[in-house]
């Protein structure tokens, strides 16, 4: 069973199931007092130190609400980002949705720090999460905890479940739902629409970020994951250096380049 759960684990979308595990560890972490809230939360005057304590930028995204929340907020953020990762055309790259989350997280942190103030906005990120992952599904069902809903009615009854549970939370999401709608319009509606330009595409250091070579978990280890080199090599030798693969030869590769070598006993 440990096994089949981890296996599991690890099968899921590398993305949805990293920020879900962050928020999950993070939040349990602060809440019984492991990790002082304060090395989390957005601030400005935090970024004006040195050096600058540039994690914030992220941390901010990892705190979940208390008690109920622990659970709520990792498994909606989990669902939606899987759905984006995995069934929406919009991102058909990773790159794409790696610069989603940064600019609507960017969008996020400018509604609530110029207008609302606080210092962690998960609840934000959530309901931009599920408005982008809903907004196209017109006519098709989806489950919301345990009720069974039209999927472009989620971020509504997101609103209507904090409104019971906590309505403080309601002018954070509304920020969420402000940002994704504005990345919508300038991703998407206005070029198609308004003949305009795409100014959401990913930069081009964005795709070096995701396009930088990584770790490849093995049943035996793990390995290094290189990309195509610059010389056209594709594995070969230097795969067979970095995962301990035979390249098809007992000899090492220096005894191949030592010229044609003589006999022993020779002149």
């Amino acid at each position: 069973m440990p096994s089949e759960v981890m296996d599991a684990y690890w099968a899921a979308p590398a993305m949805a199931r990293n920020l879900a595990t962050l928020i999950v560890v993070t939040s349990i972490a602060a809440h019984f007092g492991f990790v002082s809230y304060g090395w989390l939360y957005f601030g400005e005057d935090r970024l004006l130190r040195f050096p600058p304590e540039i994690w914030r930028f992220a941390t901010n995204f990892f705190l979940s609400g208390p008690k109920l929340g622990i659970i709520l907020d990792p498994y909606f953020t989990y669902q939606y980002l899987k759905q984006l990762e995995t069934a929406n055309p919009k991102f058909s790259r990773k790159e794409d949705l790696v610069w989603y989350l940064m600019t609507v997280g960017g969008m996020i942190i400018f509604l609530n720090r110029a207008f609302l103030g606080g210092g962690f906005f998960l609840g934000g990120l959530i309901m931009a999460l599920a408005y982008t992952a809903t907004q196209d599904q017109r006519g098709i069902q989806s489950g919301f905890i345990v009720f069974t809903v039209p999927a472009q009615s989620i971020p509504l009854c997101m609103l209507a479940l904090s409104l019971l549970l906590d309505p403080s939370a309601i002018p954070l999401q509304l920020t969420g739902l402000l940002s994704a709608h504005l990345h919508d319009f300038l991703s998407r509606l206005w070029p198609e629409f308004g003949g305009g330009w795409n100014i959401m595409t990913p930069p081009r250091f964005v795709s070096w970020l995701v396009k930088t070579p990584r770790m490849v978990q093995r049943e035996y280890g793990t390995a290094a994951h290189q990309p195509r080199g610059a010389h056209g090599v594709s594995g070969g030798s230097a795969a067979g250096d970095s995962s301990g693969a035979s390249t098809g030869s007992v000899l090492p590769d220096s005894w191949k380049t030592r010229g044609s070598g003589q006999r022993l006993g020779g002149n």
